[in-house]
């Protein structure tokens, strides 16, 4: 019983499997926790019980203060788990992904718990040192991980003409993973430096509390571009690995590197340069018509890819284009992560293109509270489509299989992006209609988006309930996850098990 119960713990902080999991579920009890203190909550009477059962401290003169921390706090756990999926899917040495996962796993559980014991339960300062602790760990995570993305290594120089790579055999894959990490590092840098100033000239605020202050400070300029650069590159990141687990090659996959290595850079800049200069948006279009060009290129591939090999299965050497489309969306964990790609451009970048071009005709004519919603709804939207592919990516790898699949790969897809939308015309619904009439757009919308994401957060429960009871036997998926990995390792001597660029078909370090 000993050796299973340590069998267990190797399962849940050794394993690739293991830590996301983990990580997953200390995200998603923390949004539920600190989701009964929002505004509906607070209506119907539960997070005045909630506050009072767990004994918080809510100051309402702190509250910028203590949603600043919850969004810290659950950035780190989301940054975790895309290392983990990134030091398992990128060829690197096993002692390298242990360091980096060890790092990293301490530096965002340190960071959670400290971070929201100092926001929600009086203001130690033992407890926000530890807080900034947890924060170094991670950074100091990141620069190890760059050092070991480090593209230039000749140890991981390609051939294969299938994979985008220089004439000197430079990846241009893991370039693109390399400059993630360093302009996510640099960003990082401007969010510390001014967290430094913190009560010496610096207060903390929400960046949609300031948008018409006409004079912003420097430091309130470099908050806000970090908060922007940060969620594009954690979008990036979930690309980038998508891209791996769809065995991203041919034309495509060099168009696509070619165009997120400089649009990364670009979008990284521009963001950041909202500190010194007035253009920095243009700066932005740029690296994001870069990126989400990439991010297209990765779904035209995937899609055909997903079609081919479906129509193989059957035997079908040519379909017409219902067959085709019905191949398409036979497997919703594969085709929904590049279906959210899609529809993030109708419900994310679309809209704020749109809001940053037309913001002194449209916007900023409509009362602020108007212009606040559809900027928080606009990063929010883009934080939720993100988790929803993280999501699917980890249900596909965790093996589930048929009916149970497809319910819950269609529900997580039509369940989140009902929500959305409906919180996107919400935000949108001055250009709609008048304000006099606006009452029955505002109740429907609100209806279909407490909807969808309530069956949403029903099948995750269900599916982490899986994988909860999963764990009391003593032969399940959890101990063939732990051998798989276990055998990875031996077969390996040492070494990740490489995404095969010479037509492998491991994909890294767990199969």
């Amino acid at each position: 019983m000993n050796r299973l119960k340590m069998n267990r713990l190797n399962y849940f902080f050794t394993s690739t499997k293991g830590l996301i999991l983990v990580a997953i579920v200390i995200v998603s009890v923390t949004a539920a926790i600190f989701g009964m203190l929002s505004g509906p909550m607070a209506e119907w009477g539960v997070r005045d019980v909630v506050v009072k059962w767990l004994r918080m401290d809510l100051k309402p003169t702190e509250r910028a203060g203590r949603i600043i921390m919850l969004y810290h706090t659950i950035a780190m756990a989301v940054i975790a788990i895309e290392v983990y999926m990134i030091t398992s899917i990128v060829p690197m040495k096993r002692h390298q992904q242990t360091n980096i996962n060890t790092l990293v796993t301490f530096g965002y559980m340190i960071t959670m718990v400290f971070g929201l014991g100092f926001a929600y339960w009086g203001h130690n300062k033992a407890f926000h040192g530890m807080f900034l602790v947890g924060l170094s760990l991670m950074f100091f995570a990141g620069v190890m991980l760059a050092i070991v993305l480090n593209p230039w290594s000749k140890e991981y120089r390609i051939t294969d003409k299938a994979y985008a790579h220089t004439k000197k055999g430079i990846d241009l894959e893991r370039m693109a993973f390399f400059t993630m990490v360093v302009m996510t590092l640099i960003s990082a840098g401007f969010g510390a430096y001014t967290g430094s100033f913190w009560g010496s000239g610096q207060e903390a605020f929400l960046a949609e509390d300031i948008i018409r202050e006409a004079d912003k400070t420097v430091f309130e300029k470099s908050i806000i571009g970090h908060l922007h650069i940060m969620l594009a590159l954690i979008a990036v990141a979930i690309t980038l690995v998508i891209g791996r687990w769809f065995d991203f090659k041919g034309i495509y996959h060099k168009l696509a590197m070619w165009l997120m290595i400089p649009g990364s850079i670009v979008l990284g800049a521009g963001s950041l340069s909202v500190v010194w200069t007035d253009a920095a948006h243009i700066f932005v279009y740029v690296g994001a018509v870069l990126t989400m060009l990439a991010a297209l290129f990765l779904v035209i591939f995937g899609w055909r890819k997903l079609i081919k090999d479906r129509l193989a299965e059957q035997n079908l050497k040519k379909a017409g284009f219902f067959k085709s489309v019905a191949a398409l969306l036979h497997d919703p964990l594969k085709f929904g992560p590049l279906w959210q790609m899609v529809f993030m451009n109708f419900t994310v970048s679309g809209v704020g293109i749109f809001l940053a071009v037309k913001l002194d005709d449209i916007f900023r004519v409509w009362p602020l509270r108007e212009e606040r919603i559809t900027l928080t709804g606009h990063w929010h939207i883009l934080s939720a489509l993100i988790a929803t592919i993280i999501i699917m990516y980890y249900a596909d790898i965790s093996g589930l299989k048929g009916k149970t699949r497809q319910w819950f790969g269609w529900i997580l897809i039509i369940g989140s992006d009902v929500a959305f939308a409906s919180m996107t015309i919400f935000s949108m619904k001055r250009l709609m209609v008048v304000e006099t009439a606006q009452q029955q757009l505002v109740d429907t919308t609100m209806i279909l988006a407490d909807f969808g994401l309530g069956i949403v957060l029903v099948m995750m429960f269900l599916f982490l309930l899986w994988r909860f009871f999963d764990l009391f036997k003593d032969n399940g998926l959890w101990r063939k996850e732990t051998i798989n990995q276990e055998l990875d390792v031996k077969k390996t001597t040492g070494y990740i098990p490489a995404f095969s660029k010479e037509g492998d078909s491991m994909k890294g370090g767990e199969k």
